[in-house]
């Protein structure tokens, strides 16, 4: 879809002639169609089985995870046997990986073992969790502090962003801050984000 649109934008700038301009337009459409076809499907499978509509209504009480991020998570983690949120951010390629040669030497990145596509679609979702989730947004702000990369925070995010879900989808309970949860009990500040944050889920050892 983005490649026909950048070919329609292409095409606008430099004049194309009026029929390419249509058949890109065309093209464009039978590809909405297209995908508005498969999302009901999508939709549809959901709606048929309780237990994949729980998992997503779930997912999406968490700052930051949308229908398509919670429909991506709630697959991969119903497709596999996940022992831990640690073991499913390392089928993801999520986890900190020192380098040992070559000129990155010394540097922790992410492995990137896992799917790279799963991780594409966690970089967004990420983001906008450093902003509006603030459990995440506290040790992205942490992470800085300590003179870690942007990038590197931002994997550490996406990261944690895996094991909050797998919290949730685990133990069947929606999402609440755990930085809600320390400003309720007189702790430090926490900034409310979210009104459908209800319930405090373990994250394992992020610290």
């Amino acid at each position: 879809m983005q490649r026909e649109q950048n070919r329609l934008e292409k095409a606008l700038i430099v004049r194309t002639p009026l029929e390419v301009e249509q058949s890109i337009k065309q093209m464009i459409a039978g590809l909405n169609e297209e995908i508005a076809r498969l999302q009901g499907q999508r939709d549809d499978h959901i709606d048929r089985h309780p237990q994949l509509k729980q998992d997503i209504k779930l997912l999406r009480t968490i700052p930051g995870i949308g229908m398509q991020t919670a429909v991506r998570i709630c697959a991969l983690y119903r497709s596999r046997n996940f022992t831990s949120a640690a073991q499913m951010a390392a089928f993801v390629g999520l986890v900190p990986k020192m380098h040992e040669s070559g000129q990155q030497r010394g540097r922790v990145m992410l492995s990137k073992k896992g799917s790279a596509v799963l991780r594409a679609a966690l970089y967004l979702p990420a983001v906008v969790s450093k902003k509006y989730n603030p459990d995440i947004a506290a040790q992205y702000a942490r992470l800085l502090q300590r003179q870690k990369t942007p990038m590197q925070a931002l994997g550490a995010a996406m990261r944690k962003l895996v094991h909050i879900c797998f919290g949730v989808l685990k133990h069947q309970t929606v999402y609440q801050s755990r930085q809600l949860e320390i400003s309720a009990t007189g702790g430090l500040t926490g900034k409310m984000v979210s009104t459908q944050v209800e319930y405090i889920v373990s994250e394992s050892k992020i610290k």
